[in-house]
């Protein structure tokens, strides 16, 4: 009588287990896959970034054709998509319009820029120091929350009617943001790397020169990415004292004659510039931030 070999049964054990294994793997990565789109905090590829993004504005497209051309909506109140197409080709090929943008784009860098010089230093200093906290951020706390509408007829009283009211108008609104928002970034910075430049010997202006402003420059970048969108939201409240150019005058002058086609054009063009100024930005924080 012939004894079984056992050699024989374990190439098959094996390959009854790695095919069970191979099969168990590849449901775990479908559910994992299938999972990761909607996994929290989690990423998905680019790709799919893209499409979804796409989906979305035509989303909005269809729910603006539905409404107009389905005449749901008066066609005075909400033009067809065509026909605000059509307006924005015919005004881009003008150089009255060309010049409003160039004036618009011009106040928001002029208002925006003052007020990255001018409260940068002040936010870093507010959040590095705990007396400067006590100093400045309640005062900032307070007047933050003024609307800058507010503030038009003291600007006009302070700097007149030309352009550096309409610059000081866009300041005004994003400074006191600014300033909070930088001192809440610095105080982000871990406190020790400023503790461990300390035991290296480094003074305190050092360890600000040499830990802190290079550890905040990340989150800095995207505070001013945000806060350059608010710069733009404050461009047409900027364009209503005492102006005859720039898109927010070119908004309110179609306006008073009903144009909603030219409305919806100057509110696109603004979408459109600070969309482009947004990925900017972004493109500047990954080429400079890779890590962040």
């Amino acid at each position: 009588m012939s004894k079984p070999n056992p050699s024989l049964g374990v190439p098959i054990a094996g390959k009854v287990n790695l095919e069970a294994e191979t099969s168990s793997s590849a449901v775990s990565a479908a559910k994992a896959r299938k999972r990761h789109t909607m996994q929290i905090f989690e990423d998905i590829p680019k790709r799919s970034f893209g499409i979804t993004a796409t989906i979305s504005f035509l989303v909005m497209i269809g729910i603006w054709s539905i409404l107009s051309y389905g005449q749901l909506v008066n066609p005075i109140f909400l033009p067809t998509p065509d026909k605000v197409f059509t307006t924005m080709i015919k005004l881009l090929g003008t150089s009255d319009y060309w010049n409003h943008i160039g004036i618009s784009i011009f106040r928001v860098s002029a208002g925006f820029m003052l007020a990255c010089l001018v409260a940068i230093p002040i936010g870093l200093f507010a959040g590095t120091y705990r007396f400067g906290e006590a100093f400045i951020e309640p005062p900032m706390e307070f007047i933050r929350y003024m609307p800058a509408v507010a503030f038009i007829p003291l600007i006009m009283v302070w700097a007149g009617i030309g352009e550096s009211a309409k610059i000081l108008l866009i300041f005004t609104g994003c400074f006191f943001q600014l300033v909070l928002m930088v001192a809440s970034d610095t105080r982000l910075v871990s406190k020790d790397l400023v503790q461990a430049s300390f035991t290296l010997g480094a003074s305190r202006w050092q360890a600000i020169q040499t830990v802190i402003i290079p550890a905040v420059q990340p989150r800095l970048l995207n505070t001013l990415r945000l806060m350059l969108g608010w710069a733009w939201t404050y461009l047409v409240v900027a364009e209503l004292v005492a102006v005859n150019s720039g898109l927010g005058y070119a908004i309110m002058k179609a306006q008073r004659f009903l144009n909603t086609e030219q409305i919806f054009v100057g509110i696109i063009v603004i979408g459109l510039l600070g969309l482009i100024s947004d990925r900017i930005f972004a493109f500047l924080n990954r080429r400079l931030y890779p890590w962040a």
